[in-house]
């Protein structure tokens, strides 16, 4: 017998995300800003790679990009590449315990970095400061409150039983 999932939880995830990406932060805080529309996409190629894909990714990229008015096509390139490596690995990863999914995660989230700092080196974009590479530590550090969250909602747990 299958359980009917709730199908909300997907496209209103992706939402909150790119609403999170939108909240201000103190400029102290600016750095640690974690890539929330990675990390909810990689849940999501993680945990249903039949509906999400590359496809997908590009889509939710180009979405990021005009909704914080960055260069168009960036984040959609970042994020296929980061689903495109999560699919790859994606039988691994899934078995990992969360520390080591959580250290992965802060690896595709610094190689994002990378591609982003060589996307503006590429159009003459001004670099990046050094605080700019901190950003996937936070990412990392949220990504079990992040994979438990959206995996109670995906699975229907937040209903009182």
């Amino acid at each position: 017998m299958t359980r009917v999932r709730p199908q909300w939880v997907l496209p209103l995830s992706l939402v909150m995300a790119l609403f999170l990406g939108l909240l201000p932060l103190p400029p102290t805080l600016q750095p640690l800003r974690p890539y929330w529309l990675a990390l909810v996409l990689a849940y999501w190629v993680i945990e249903d790679p039949d509906h999400i894909g590359l496809g997908v990714a590009f889509l939710v990229g180009l979405a990021g990009d005009l909704v914080y008015g960055s260069l168009f096509g960036e984040q959609a390139l970042r994020l296929v590449v980061m689903a495109y490596i999560l699919q790859r690995f994606r039988a691994r990863l899934r078995f990992f315990p969360m520390s080591q999914q959580a250290l992965a995660i802060g690896g595709l989230l610094l190689n994002d970095r990378i591609v982003t700092a060589a996307i503006h080196i590429a159009v003459g974009e001004p670099t990046l400061p050094a605080s700019f590479w901190l950003a996937p530590l936070a990412g990392m550090l949220l990504w079990p409150l992040l994979f438990v969250g959206l995996d109670s909602l995906r699975l229907g747990r937040w209903r009182g039983r």
